[in-house]
């Protein structure tokens, strides 16, 4: 017990850290190579950010655990919509780009529905998770095209006259802040599974809260410390992307190793909740598409009171939780 909560403690501090050293290591990648920093959030970022869900979702799966890794995926999106957005707009307040309203949110709505379909029978089968697989492809393809024939990004780009750090030096910071956010948060995962498990909590809860919480870190500490520097487009795109990553490619991978049959309390409160708080982000960002003053035309502005929106539902979505465990 001891040894679980100093492995808490340890990852967390570490994984502070290292996400400010993968996010410098983005940037400088995007400025040095001219890419757009939503491309960066959209595939480098958000892949990288999701890789404790991919390495949870495979022990998981492949030690029959594979409650855990659907909650885990499940419970990632809705920390990332609650937690991970609504703690990162009361630090920092965002604006979105119109090319992220037009592209890569209507996607995730899409996704959202399509993956629920495919679930809806109560099983994650082979068949369902190639289907995940292949989407994620053909979506990753088509977004890094997308922003690469946008003339709005290309000028966001072009604004960027100077990379912090040479090419060489922010792939190297980039994978030192990637491989210690991966290793930071897999002890901080373990330490957590361990108080849970020494509690008596199930594996389906222990994916929705506790790995959940710790491997949606890195996108906690990656989101806020990429607005505070005031590049929203990761921040935006980051959890985006990553919510998209969870459904085609995280959740995906129990369903490749051995069918799932799922329980009903998944889809009825879960997989709800998440499609609920998608819609409610959605709908946030495109009520507010112009209201400031400030910003340039078709742009949406994300405040405080958004974010404390956020923080409720998780809050509430936790309470309902702990009434039906």
């Amino acid at each position: 017990m001891l040894l679980a909560t100093a492995a808490i403690l340890v990852g967390f501090v570490i994984l502070i850290w290292s996400a400010d050293l993968f996010i410098t290591g983005a940037a400088a990648i995007a400025s040095n190579m001219g890419l757009s920093p939503i491309v960066i959030g959209l595939t480098i970022v958000s892949i990288g950010t999701s890789a404790p869900e991919i390495l949870v979702s495979v022990t998981a799966a492949l030690t029959d655990a594979g409650e855990l890794a659907i909650g885990n995926a499940i419970g990632s999106n809705i920390a990332n919509i609650g937690l991970v957005l609504g703690a990162t707009l009361l630090v920092a307040p965002m604006t979105v780009q119109p090319s992220c309203m037009r592209r890569e949110l209507p996607m995730l709505l899409m996704v959202t529905l399509g993956t629920a379909l495919l679930i809806l029978d109560g099983v994650l089968s082979r068949v369902d998770g190639l289907i995940m697989l292949a989407t994620l492809t053909i979506i990753m393809i088509q977004m890094i095209r997308g922003e690469e024939a946008d003339p709005e990004l290309l000028q966001e780009v072009s604004s960027i006259t100077a990379a912090p750090l040479g090419l060489g030096k922010a792939w190297l910071t980039f994978f030192l802040g990637l491989a210690l956010l991966v290793g930071s948060s897999r002890l901080l995962v373990w330490g957590a599974t361990e108080v849970a498990e020494y509690l008596g909590v199930s594996q389906l809860i222990i994916g929705l809260t506790v790995v959940a919480i710790g491997t949606s870190l890195p996108e906690l500490a990656a989101t806020i410390a990429s607005a505070m520097r005031g590049q929203t487009d990761i921040a935006v795109g980051n959890v985006i992307g990553s919510n998209m990553f969870n459904l085609l490619a995280v959740m995906a991978i129990p369903g490749l190793v051995t069918p799932e049959i799922l329980e009903p309390l998944v889809l009825y409160r879960d997989y709800l909740t998440m499609t609920a708080m998608t819609v409610l982000l959605a709908a946030a960002i495109f009520l507010s598409r112009g209201r400031r003053k400030s910003g340039t035309c078709g742009q949406a502005y994300l405040g405080r009171s958004v974010g404390m929106l956020l923080l409720s539902v998780y809050a509430l979505y936790y309470y309902w939780l702990y009434r039906t465990r």
